[in-house]
């Protein structure tokens, strides 16, 4: 197996462009390469430079090169898209520049992260179904004619794709030959499922990780006390790959069962984090993964 190991802004606590609670970008990329990383995502755009050559310089210097990034919004409300485009076309250009490879494509929360009130219903309807699938489909056909890259979808928590079974009918009504998807250890977890397992299953379709866990006690309070997810967040909920209820060791397994051949991005949401936080899990977690076999 090759397995390109990474990380991501987000395990320094990004989520957003701009935010007095994220670190300096400098900071981040210093601190990636540090704890022994040769991968990394871009995170939200317009957190690092949007301009090539000066991101280019600032990766290189610090011996980083972009495995992707991510664009999120709600895929089936027309209305979203103007600003969805807008971050497909920013990241879009960046990603093919630095000669990367994969854009990851987000759905957006039903709920207000923060209040844990909802913004928009928790299911979808068949029309609103197919819009989904439609922009998913769209989404990847421009990416891949404009940039050359191949997008990937995210199940992720508080979307309309977070259990295994909408996880399964998105696999099922999709292109297997266009659409891919990345496979997020952590909110897959979080959303009852064996990540493991999953990845067995369809690993065909998974050339792209996200690797996190959940810390069990927390996601059981979580549960019963309907704790919002940017709290549950600030908690700890998701945890470092040792420590939590993902079976790291299996998972290692499985990647040498099916050769796999892909990205293994460090994504441990910690948003917000003391900025001298990230930087010892990082640490830990990079010689923990050599440790078991993974990079």
């Amino acid at each position: 197996m090759d397995v390109k190991i990474g990380s991501a802004p987000d395990s320094w606590g990004v989520w957003f462009p701009q935010d007095n609670k994220q670190p300096p970008w400098q900071r981040v990329l210093d601190e990636i390469a540090e704890a022994g990383y040769e991968w990394t995502e871009l995170g939200p755009y317009g957190y690092l430079p949007t301009d090539l050559s000066t991101l280019e310089i600032e990766l290189s210097k610090r011996g980083l090169k972009a495995s992707g990034t991510f664009a999120m919004g709600h895929l089936e409300d027309d209305a979203a898209w103007p600003n969805l485009e807008k971050q497909i076309l920013g990241a879009g250009e960046s990603l093919s520049y630095l000669g990367a490879q994969f854009l990851i494509l987000i759905d957006d929360t039903y709920t207000n992260l923060w209040t844990g009130e909802a913004t928009a219903s928790n299911s979808l309807g068949n029309d609103d179904w197919k819009k989904l699938i439609d922009r998913v489909h769209h989404v990847t056909d421009l990416v891949r004619t404009r940039f050359d890259l191949q997008v990937v979808f995210h199940p992720h928590a508080e979307t309309h794709v977070e259990y295994e079974d909408q996880i399964e009918f998105l696999l099922d009504q999709t292109d297997p030959d266009r659409v891919f998807f990345c496979l997020d250890t952590g909110h897959h977890a979080y959303r009852g499922g064996d990540p493991v397992e999953f990845l067995r299953r369809h690993h065909k379709r998974i050339p792209y990780l996200h690797l996190k866990s959940v810390e069990p006690k927390l996601q059981k309070k979580v549960a019963d006390e309907k704790i919002p997810f940017a709290h549950a967040v600030g908690m700890d909920l998701f945890c470092e790959p040792s420590q939590g209820i993902v079976n790291f060791p299996a998972l290692t397994q499985v990647l040498r069962d099916i050769d796999f051949n892909g990205y293994a991005i460090v994504e441990q949401d910690l948003y917000p984090a003391p900025f001298d936080k990230p930087l010892p899990i990082a640490r830990r977690t990079r010689e923990y993964l050599r440790s078991i076999g993974i990079g």
